[in-house]
């Protein structure tokens, strides 16, 4: 399988990362690392942050331990914004909004959103009509939690389509996608965006007209947040 190479940079990779390849290696399949090594002819890359397995879309690795810690603080400032698209069948509670919530950790690798602080986790975002019984929605989560975004959706009782795990309809994939990626690293400023190739939902053509009018997700108008600190 050839990876898909959005944009290369002495110091790191940013890859399309398929729906059906873990970030790490599983007992009976390799994670993205060794096949994007082996494709670039790399001996060592390094995550500087995650995808569940089931989305689809941007994902950094660096190429040294340096840019991987310079990527690091970079995310732990709340520099690098992040945008992904996800696609329901259901009308949320709200169609735009911020949910914030803390994360708890259930049974069987489940999340939930409580009123606690515990593991904050913050998720804006924007939803339109695609097609009779189906929303597309812009996502851009402000802190970076296990399952945020997924739980989040299900919370808004709008559960991503094929997320049989949060109580989506089952489809022929998860449709969650990391979309796009704005930050500055070392004086230059990087703006990515990958558009999702793999799903029936996603390569509709009224998905594909939408998407068009999402292309600069960073200049859309967002709620103010500032971070606790």
């Amino acid at each position: 399988m050839l990876i898909e190479i959005v944009f290369e940079h002495p110091d790191f990779v940013v890859i399309n990362k398929p729906p059906t390849i873990a970030v790490q290696d599983e007992e009976h399949q390799q994670g993205i690392l060794p096949i994007i090594c082996k494709q670039l002819g790399l001996e060592r890359l390094w995550l500087v942050h995650r995808l569940d397995k089931v989305t689809s879309g941007l994902l950094v690795l660096g190429k040294s331990e340096r840019a991987a810690a310079e990527f690091g603080r970079l995310f732990e400032a709340h520099q690098i914004e992040k945008y992904y698209v996800a696609i329901a069948c259901k009308k949320p509670k709200k169609k735009q909004g911020t949910v914030s919530g803390g994360m708890k950790k259930v049974r069987d690798g489940l999340w939930i959103l409580d009123d606690t602080q515990n593991q904050r986790a913050t998720t804006q975002f924007n939803s339109f009509g695609l097609i009779p019984n189906k929303r597309l929605f812009l996502l851009k989560p402000l802190s970076g939690k296990t399952h945020q975004i997924r739980v989040m959706m299900k919370s808004l009782g709008s559960p991503i389509l094929g997320d049989t795990l949060y109580k989506g309809e089952s489809a022929d994939r998860t449709y969650l996608h990391a979309y796009a990626l704005k930050f500055n690293y070392q004086q230059e400023n990087i703006e990515l965006l990958c558009e999702p190739k793999v799903g029936d939902f996603f390569a509709l053509t009224a998905t594909q007209d939408l998407l068009s009018n999402l292309s600069l997700p960073w200049t859309l108008t967002w709620p103010n947040y500032s971070h606790p600190h």
